[in-house]
């Protein structure tokens, strides 16, 4: 309950107070928050110094000084005049933090006239936190921007003669490139890095060396050209049958020509594709959690496509042989159980072969060529939302081809088996994904949103007792997302470890989420 209004006679007097008289800082108190108070809300009955109400203090104590604002570095014995505190502007949501002087935060309350009002600060100061957490963890995950800027300027005219070979052969082979395991040296730290040879002349570097720093795209700190070093064998070159140390000069350097060589500080260990060929009995034993994990490497895709298409950037080949798995710096909460002991650590997963969208063209590969000339030609399958449902069905072991999901030969999409509660969602995203019509398929973004609700909800028993409505899903927005944040204090706390790949991708879904997606996305996933 508020307190009784105060007397006009002692209201005017205390507003008379910070013109003529001193300052009501509690002497001898060091703690800046008690300070901040005594300074910041004139008292409703004055005391003496000895503590007794009663009458106004002596006026031998310090003088006030120049009007200003009161701020967070405001000194304890500097005080601030009361017209002083109504003119500064008050501080937006975003900007309050539980160190917010009282004086600012009380600025912000004297404007709200309802718990509506203080409702809708609390709501801006989470989504505001969650969006700081967010960056925060990207750059544990990325490392911070500016030490790429440095690396790259240091890397700059560097060859095989800076780097230290770790291992001969490559630690991952894509459709488009080899990758070894390098080290360099930096600021007295050993640091690993991919030197990817591609296969083919990249005629797209420009592309990829111009696109803006993102979770799901491969990164390049530095490149040159070459000879592959002796100890580096190509996989399916001449010179891998012959490994004797004591072959003729001139036959090694027949067997390792001048390539380009472009360095990645992310370090892939396997491409999509060995991933769904080495996971058939863990989709077996554990469907949930590897189902989840689908999820969770799609969503990485979908993103990292809209990202390429703000940047007027198409994916090059979208085929899981071009998909990049990269571990993580560390275990994050949501792996230190039974999903960590069952091998089913989440990575990323980065894109990483690119063209320009109006040159129009696309790379030829082994899957584009199985398909005929007339399914070649159609200017549908440029797009990237049927490769991203043959996806789908290719992580979840389902034999398929591009030519029949898109109901050239066939009426009907494989069944996708019912083996955990994504099942049904991701069967339902595949034939959004592939339909006949292109007009009628979804868009990546709609893809992304549907699988985001497939992880994180709301999931259809919500609706089993309460309509749908915009009211509802703004409610369970605003829960959530506080939930979400006791989550991150709990586990901080509990020293459970640092977020990880899970916890970032989470926190982007519900820092820009509202009710009107959530409905349209629930209309097409749960109807």
């Amino acid at each position: 309950p508020l307190p009784p209004p105060l007397p006009k006679k002692q209201l005017q007097r205390a507003e008379s107070l910070p013109e003529q008289g001193p300052s009501w800082c509690c002497r001898g108190d060091p703690t800046p928050w008690a300070g901040s108070i005594l300074c910041s809300i004139p008292p409703s009955h004055p005391r003496h110094e000895d503590g007794a109400p009663g009458s106004i203090p002596p006026r031998d104590g310090p003088s006030w000084g120049p009007k200003k604002p009161l701020t967070k570095s405001q000194s304890l014995r500097e005080p601030v005049a009361q017209s002083s505190l109504q003119n500064a502007p008050s501080p937006s949501p975003a900007e309050l933090t539980f160190g917010t002087a009282d004086g600012e935060l009380g600025q912000l309350l004297q404007l709200l006239e309802s718990p509506a009002g203080v409702c809708g600060v609390v709501l801006g100061c989470q989504a505001a936190a969650l969006a700081r957490l967010s960056a925060r963890i990207q750059e544990e995950l990325m490392g911070p921007e500016e030490r790429q800027q440095l690396l790259q300027a240091e890397l700059a005219g560097k060859r095989w003669a800076a780097l230290s070979i770790l291992d001969r052969e490559p630690c991952c082979e894509s459709g488009d490139a080899w990758y070894f395991r390098v080290g360099f040296a930096f600021e007295q730290t050993q640091l690993v890095f991919a030197a990817k040879v591609p296969k083919t002349c990249c005629a797209t570097l420009g592309v990829q060396s111009s696109l803006g720093a993102h979770c799901s795209i491969q990164r390049l700190i530095g490149r040159f050209t070459d000879h592959l070093p002796q100890e580096l064998v190509l996989p399916g070159s001449p010179g891998e049958q012959s490994q004797s140390p004591f072959r003729e000069e001139p036959a090694r350097l027949a067997t390792h020509p001048v390539l380009q060589v472009l360095i990645s500080p992310e370090v892939p260990y396997q491409t999509l594709a060995d991933f769904v060929k080495g996971s058939h009995s863990l989709h077996r034993t554990s469907p949930g959690h590897y189902e989840r994990l689908a999820c969770l490497l799609l969503l990485q895709v979908c993103m990292g496509l809209e990202h390429l298409r703000v940047q007027n950037v198409g994916q090059g080949d979208l085929c899981p042989k071009n998909l990049l798995l990269v571990q993580c710096p560390c275990p994050p909460w949501s792996q230190q159980g039974k999903e960590a002991s069952l091998g089913l650590s989440l990575p990323r997963l980065l894109i990483s072969s690119f063209f320009k969208v109006k040159d129009k063209r696309r790379s030829s590969t082994s899957q584009e060529q199985d398909w005929t000339e007339g399914l070649a030609a159609l200017p549908s399958l440029v797009a990237d939302e049927p490769n991203v449902g043959m996806l789908i069905y290719q992580i979840l072991h389902v034999d398929i081809s591009l030519e029949n999901a898109l109901g050239f030969r066939s009426n009907r999409l494989p069944e996708i088996p019912s083996l955990s509660i994504y099942s049904t969602g991701l069967k339902r995203l595949a034939t959004l994904l592939l339909h006949r019509d292109p007009c009628k398929r979804v868009s990546i973004e709609q893809a992304r949103s549907i699988l985001q609700v497939l992880l994180w909800g709301p999931r259809q028993e919500l609706f089993a007792r309460s309509k749908k409505t915009l009211t509802l899903l703004r409610s369970w927005v605003e829960v959530k997302r506080a939930l979400l944040l006791l989550k991150f204090a709990e586990n901080s706390a509990g020293a459970v470890g640092i977020p990880g790949l899970e916890e970032w991708l989470c926190c982007q879904y519900f820092k820009e989420v509202t009710e009107h997606t959530l409905y349209q996305v629930t209309q097409a996933l749960y109807t």
